[in-house]
């Protein structure tokens, strides 16, 4: 993604510069200071925007974790927008520390992408889902059962940004990166509430995208 690269070269760009330029015109410890700072903020930018590469296993009955983070809340809730019906909710919330990008929780089609404006609660907050800025993708499975999922986006207390890079009608093998949000949020996995689906996390476990496995159909 553009920003993983924008970022950093940027801030790397400033300190050449003032590395450069800043002798004689800033003093001594003023310009150690700022480098300082910026070297700081270099690295964080390069841990917040990391992009590790994950080996995915294709077992077609898995839903995997679409977020890095720990698990905030698991539930049944009523989703009647696009599931229609009885859904398993999974709330993951993601620090600052823990990498970003957004993963596809099985083979899919994006069906529909429904953008919301909204307030900016803390992400470990399950209202978040309901209030915050939001970007939710419906899915359907392009395998059996082709039940329908959603992924949800969601802004934090710290997070401003959401960034989704797929567009309607575009199909996402398991494991496919599909965007970020950026600087600490929420990411929430819905799917249809049935016998033969098993949640196999439950609240406080850590789980990785597009490693973890957060629920299985047993059929």
């Amino acid at each position: 993604m553009p920003q993983v690269v924008v970022f950093p070269v940027a801030i790397a760009a400033v300190m050449a510069a003032l590395a450069l330029l800043g002798p004689g015109r800033i003093g001594g410890w003023s310009l150690a200071v700022l480098e300082a700072l910026l070297g700081l903020a270099l690295v964080f930018v390069l841990a917040f925007f990391r992009d590790p590469g994950r080996g995915v296993a294709a077992d077609t009955n898995e839903l995997l974790s679409p977020a890095d983070g720990v698990v905030r809340d698991v539930e049944i809730v009523q989703e009647e927008e696009f599931i229609g019906g009885p859904a398993v909710r999974i709330g993951i919330f993601l620090s600052i520390f823990n990498a970003h990008i957004n993963r596809a929780p099985c083979d899919v089609r994006v069906h529909a992408i429904r953008y919301r404006p909204g307030k900016f609660l803390n992400a470990m907050n399950r209202r978040a889902g309901k209030v915050n800025e939001s970007n939710d993708l419906h899915l359907v499975r392009a395998v059996e059962p082709q039940d329908r999922l959603i992924v949800r986006q969601i802004s934090g207390a710290i997070a401003r940004r959401i960034v989704c890079g797929v567009e309607d009608g575009a199909r996402l093998a398991a494991g496919q990166r599909f965007g970020m949000i950026k600087f600490g949020s929420r990411t929430e996995l819905y799917a249809s509430a049935r016998d033969d689906l098993k949640c196999l996390v439950a609240t406080g476990d850590k789980v990785k995208a597009g490693l973890t496995v957060l629920m299985r159909y047993e059929s």
